[in-house]
């Protein structure tokens, strides 16, 4: 069975208007799938049975909700293959990365299956007044999902999963490039025991008018969103009119810090996995490769070697290593971000012209001595390019790596483990990958600060975000 309408209160509707919309296989810019496109009485609809699944969701104890979401990780961690060819089919990514996203996906459900059972509470005696402070932490009631098209599955798992161990029933409005995976995933929560109506499914070209009217319905407590740092604050502004629980993962602008006594090896390695995970379409992709002038070209050579071997093409050939990204906006937007530092008199080491023919593909590309004004400098590229620049002087490359909007996540690579968590501590971001380029883990709390966005998913915190305090003073 195909899965491409929407999924209302357990069941498969097309929609009260019956609109649909195509998905695209960047691959090959044929139609894979026509999708129903959802509109506000859709919108109520699954706020309606969200609602009245959520009653005896949230009553049911801790450990049953616990022991659905760990079903959820034991059939998605048997179901890896059908979901990462789904991933690649729509999405783009080559096949290894849709298989590490689809079981980093999966964990999620496995983490906040240990989760759900941890929502502490604690009972403490005042000291001035004498009386006892029980603090608990209870539903906070229903969450719009608002999910980004580079992650298809682990944007949705990383959401829904904390959501449901809260005890809340949950909207899911999945980007329109990719929303067959999420559609996809609703009968595998039905087989693991997710009762009809708590998780709602809801694909739609009309994003803006659909997300707004939810917004601002009294029953919606939670909005979570992935995304542009420019969406989020709209959000945020249509958040505020209902006072409601933000949680915004939002743009990056990553720095890359290799000091002169870094191992090679690592680092070129740590910098690989941070710039072309997901192709470099992630807000935790390296953005600004920051190396010290000592070993710049040796670094530069070595890395340009290494993109230089990976294979382009479909992703659905296990031989391949780069897909072709998501569509023609993002493909042309790399393109421009490369033209520009050239212009601006960088140096084109590897890659940098895009195939001809059909697919939305970019080369890995490296780009050397780039200019502080070039664009890619102070925007996300999000595509598979390495932009790099070098430093000699420790606090400048501080200063350079902080002046930005951003604050998601940065990586630095040093084999001085005290002068590297110097300056890890100093750097204004979420998280900082020591000697690592990958720091996105379902046991770590994922965020960052300034524009990067507002609260924490994984972890412990990631749960709280679905949850309020209440706190009750009393005397016995």
């Amino acid at each position: 069975m195909e899965y491409n309408d929407l999924y209302i209160n357990g069941t498969w509707t097309k929609g009260t208007s019956g609109a649909r919309f195509d998905v695209i296989n960047p691959a090959t810019e044929e139609v894979l799938a026509s999708v129903a496109s959802a509109d506000i009485a859709d919108a109520d609809a699954a706020l309606d049975a969200a609602e009245a699944a959520m009653k005896d969701w949230a009553a049911r104890t801790p450990r049953q909700r616990s022991e659905v979401l760990r079903r959820a990780w034991e059939l998605m961690t048997g179901r890896l293959e059908e979901f990462a060819h789904l991933i690649t089919l729509e999405n783009g990514k080559a096949r290894a990365d849709a298989m590490g996203e689809a079981t980093y996906a999966a964990e999620f459900f496995r983490w906040f299956a240990e989760e759900a059972v941890r929502a502490d509470g604690m009972i403490t005696h005042a000291p001035s007044s004498g009386a006892r402070i029980v603090v608990q932490h209870k539903p906070a009631g229903l969450a719009v999902l608002i999910t980004p098209w580079n992650y298809p599955a682990a944007m949705g798992t990383r959401k829904i999963a904390p959501a449901l161990a809260a005890g809340c029933g949950v909207i899911i409005k999945p980007a329109s490039e990719t929303p067959l995976t999420m559609l996809a995933l609703m009968p595998l929560l039905e087989e693991a025991g997710v009762p009809a109506g708590l998780v709602n499914v809801l694909p739609s070209r009309k994003t803006g008018s659909l997300v707004d009217h939810m917004l601002h319905d009294p029953r919606v407590r939670v909005v979570s969103f992935t995304g542009s740092t420019g969406v989020g604050q709209k959000l945020l502004k249509g958040a505020a009119d209902q006072v409601l629980k933000p949680a915004m993962e939002l743009g990056g602008n990553a720095p890359v810090i290799v000091f002169d006594d870094a191992a090679m090896d690592t680092a070129i390695e740590g910098t690989m996995l941070a710039k072309m995970r997901n192709l470099g379409e992630a807000c935790t992709a390296a953005n600004r490769i920051y190396v010290h002038e000592n070993i710049a070209e040796e670094f530069t050579k070595q890395l340009s070697a290494r993109m230089s071997a990976l294979k382009v093409g479909d992703g659905t050939d296990p031989s391949v290593d780069v897909g072709p990204l998501v569509n023609a906006d993002t493909r042309d937007k790399v393109a421009e971000f490369v033209s520009d530092a050239v212009a601006k008199g960088a140096k084109i080491e590897c890659g940098g012209t895009p195939p001809d023919g059909k697919g939305f593909y970019y080369p890995p590309t490296v780009l050397s001595n780039v200019p502080e004004n070039a664009a890619c400098v102070r925007d996300e590229i999000f595509g598979p390019v390495a932009a790099i620049q070098t430093f000699t002087d420790q606090e400048d490359v501080i200063a350079r790596a902080n002046d930005t909007e951003y604050g998601l996540v940065a990586y630095v690579f040093s084999e001085d483990f005290k002068r590297a968590l110097q300056v890890c501590e100093r750097l204004d971001y979420g998280m900082v990958g020591l000697n690592r380029g990958l720091v996105s883990d379902p046991a770590a709390p994922f965020g960052g600060v300034k524009q990067s966005g507002l609260g924490r998913e994984g972890g412990h915190e990631g749960m709280l975000e679905f949850m309020e305090t209440q706190y009750i003073s009393a005397s016995w």
